[in-house]
């Protein structure tokens, strides 16, 4: 009787460990529908550029004045701070697509990887992003911004660069896809992340981490929107 109760007692918890995992994923329409309300409603009473380099993804994208850092290009900002990959593939219709870039640059994955995603979700999420763009936009150009290092997720970065590593050799097989390395820029002597280009919290760039950032990824964007271009 003993044992009966015992295997009972194994059989509920192992329902229980179950159900968590079956656990619905928190739902994005919920999370971020007044954000992305509040870029609809900028765009109805303002105009975006065409043909634009949009900038989407999460808070290294939302903090990022691409204004001011690309004045030479026509730019958009879709950053939304603490979004993962998966959450701009829900919006993608409309943060991305409406616009009909030329060139995307997307910064994402940071908030996935510290969600307790591994590396070959991220990478899968990656792919999907990519497919969504291209059925609609056969020859905009994407450049993904390798998830950065940082001194508050430093526990975390094998798995991030193992993610960056699996979407840099997915992107060098396919001409419309790009990678920016933006993880060498930011390490120092040691190999890690030099707290100078950080905030407080070393987890987002200052301006001089962006500085960094804009100076080194430049050439990639103009490379991106020639090769674009040519294709029109």
């Amino acid at each position: 009787m003993v044992r009966r109760k015992i295997w009972l007692l194994i059989l509920l918890c192992g329902c229980v460990v179950s159900f968590a995992e079956d656990k619905p994923a928190e739902n994005p329409a919920e999370r971020w529908e007044k954000t992305i309300r509040q870029f609809e409603q900028w765009d109805s009473k303002n105009t975006f550029p065409s043909d634009a380099v949009l900038f989407v993804g999460s808070s290294s994208i939302r903090m990022w004045p691409t204004a001011e850092c690309f004045g030479e290009f026509a730019v958009i900002n879709r950053g939304f701070g603490g979004s993962q990959i998966s959450e701009v593939n829900y919006f993608a219709g409309r943060i991305v697509l409406c616009y009909k870039p030329k060139v995307i640059v997307f910064y994402a994955g940071d908030n996935d990887v510290a969600a307790g995603k591994n590396a070959g979700r991220v990478f899968d999420d990656y792919k999907k992003f990519v497919k969504l763009v291209h059925d609609k936009l056969r020859e905009t150009r994407i450049i993904y911004v390798g998830i950065k290092p940082s001194g508050s997720r430093w526990s975390l970065w094998p798995v991030m660069n193992e993610a960056n590593m699996m979407i840099k050799d997915f992107s060098d097989k396919e001409s419309r896809l790009f990678y920016f390395d933006s993880a060498a820029p930011l390490l120092d002597a040691g190999g890690k992340p030099n707290p100078a280009f950080f905030l407080k919290d070393q987890l987002h760039l200052n301006g001089t981490g962006y500085g960094v950032w804009t100076k080194k990824i430049r050439p990639i964007i103009k490379e991106a929107l020639t090769a674009a271009t040519k294709k029109r």
